[in-house]
This record gives structure tokens, sequence and C-alpha cells, in this order.
């Protein structure tokens, strides 16, 4: 049976390290992290995802503030909010919740953040720097899944990494961590053939397409780390991943649930991201 690879109680732990360290910077620097997130219209999931977002801040002891906005904004105006946030100096983190109305461009969004302040690290910026082997500002799942992965004491130099997905949020910044780490990298997607042979050789696998229980044992080789990145429902409405956990547990070394596992590591993440840039920020 697969170690389960508990992402839940090591955000509560990383969480608890951050308050404290949040604790002290008040006493020394008299400066409070200042996190605001900006949501355009009332998608339902958006809203939970924002909820989250703000209650880690608050048990944080984050300066923390939630701006919501009609859905039909003009994108200049959401520039000048933007803009606002950028100038405030009690704000070293600005999020705007994705996704948009489709009204509004989405990358000049994006590039109208102050790098610096763009603690979902999606900044074009940002994105070079990580690439250029200077991250500062990286994507909060990939982030925390190197978290996971250090936690769990998983070795990557030398070992051969899969990941299946090329988003820009997940793939494609995971692949850069893991090459970082001198692991041997392979990045796939739905148009890359024999898949299933290509995940079976990885040592370390990273599921993120978005299609529940897609991957089952034959993709999985016999004791490999598997980082399940999905959050599904399956056909009786129970939340599930990428992963078919019932198939491969027996087969793998590690593995990480769905829920608990990726999902509340992203969060914390974004928290730790929004520390560093206050602390930055003080030493100016």
């Amino acid at each position: 049976m697969a170690i389960m690879m508990d992402g839940k109680a090591l955000a509560v732990k990383m969480q608890d390290q951050l308050q404290e360290k949040v604790a002290r910077l008040k006493e020394k620097e008299w400066i409070v992290p200042g996190l605001v997130v900006i949501m355009v219209g009332d998608n339902p999931a958006s809203q939970v995802y924002v909820r989250n977002k703000e209650r880690a801040a608050k048990k944080a002891g984050f300066h923390s503030k939630t701006v919501n906005l009609s859905e039909s904004i003009s994108e200049e105006e959401l520039i000048e909010v933007i803009e606002k946030y950028n100038q405030d100096p009690l704000f070293h983190g600005i999020l705007v919740q994705l996704p948009l109305p489709n009204h509004i461009n989405e990358m000049r969004i994006l590039l109208a953040i102050d790098p610096k302040k763009d603690v979902d690290g999606f900044h074009p910026m940002n994105t070079g720097n990580l690439w250029n082997g200077r991250p500062q500002m990286v994507p909060c799942t990939p982030a925390g899944i190197m978290e996971i992965l250090r936690e769990y004491n998983v070795e990557l130099e030398g070992k051969t990494a899969v990941i299946i997905g090329r988003s820009n949020i997940v793939g494609k910044p995971m692949a850069q961590l893991l090459l970082e780490k001198n692991a041997t990298v392979t990045l796939t997607h739905s148009r890359t053939p024999h898949l299933a042979k290509v995940c079976n050789k990885a040592d370390v696998l990273i599921v993120a397409i978005g299609r529940a229980k897609f991957v089952t044992e034959e993709f999985v080789k016999e004791g490999a780390v598997v980082i399940d990145v999905g959050i599904n429902r399956d056909e009786e409405g129970k939340l599930c991943g990428d992963v078919d956990f019932d198939q491969v547990k027996e087969k793998v070394g590690m593995i990480t649930p769905v829920p608990g596992g990726v999902g509340p590591m992203t969060i914390t993440m974004l928290m730790e991201q929004t520390y560093q840039a206050a602390l930055r920020s003080s030493k100016g």
C-alpha cells in the first residue's frame, strides 16, 4: 500500500510556522504583510477559492482585503483598480481571481500587476525569471508540489519525472522547477503518442489534465511517486483526482490523495509568497 502524501497536514504545519513568522515581523519590522484579492463577477467556484484565501490570510495575521467588482466592468477600469493597489504600500500581494469575463483580455490584466506584487507568479517577468533559473514569484501549485516532495524526502536528482499537462499554471512551471533539481523531465499532453508507455517510465509522475480517473495502473511504474493535481467529480458526484486512486494505490510507492493532497498547499504557497514579498519590500 502506497504512503499517503498528506498535503493538508503539511499546509497546517507551514501555515502555523507562517503565523509565527508574521508575528515576529510585526514586532521587529513594524510591517504587516498585505494581500488584496480582486474578483470580477460572481463565479461560484471563484467565490469558494476567494473565501479560502481570505480565511488563510487572516489566520496568518495578514492585512487582507477582497475587492468585488461587477462582471460588466471594463478592462480599463479593472486596470485602474490594479494600479491603485500597485501604488498602495499596505499591500504586498495582488491577486486577480481567474477566470475573467470574456470581454477582458487576461494577459493584459496580468501585465498590469506589479511583478513584485504578483504572488500568483503569472506575470511574464516572473515566468521569465523562473526559466532563467532566478525564481522569485512562482505559480503556487507547482511551488506547493515541490514542498510536498521535499517533506517526503523524494530524491529528484537524476530521476525521471513525467508531467501530464502543459498549462502555464501547472505543467510548464513544474517542468522548470524539477529541472532545477536535476531531474530528467518529460512534459506530455493530449497529443503525446503512447502516453501510458511514456508515463510508465517515470520515477515521479505529476498529473494535471482535469480528467477524472484518467491515469490507471498501466500508466504507473512499480514504486513510483504520483502527484495528482486534478479535482473532479466522479459519476457518483464524489471528489476525485485525475488518477484512479483505487487502481494504482497498491502499485505506487507514494501518492497524494484527492482531496487533501495538492490543493491545500496551493493556498499555503500564496500566503508564503505574500510574506516573502513583504520582507523584500521592507528591505527596500
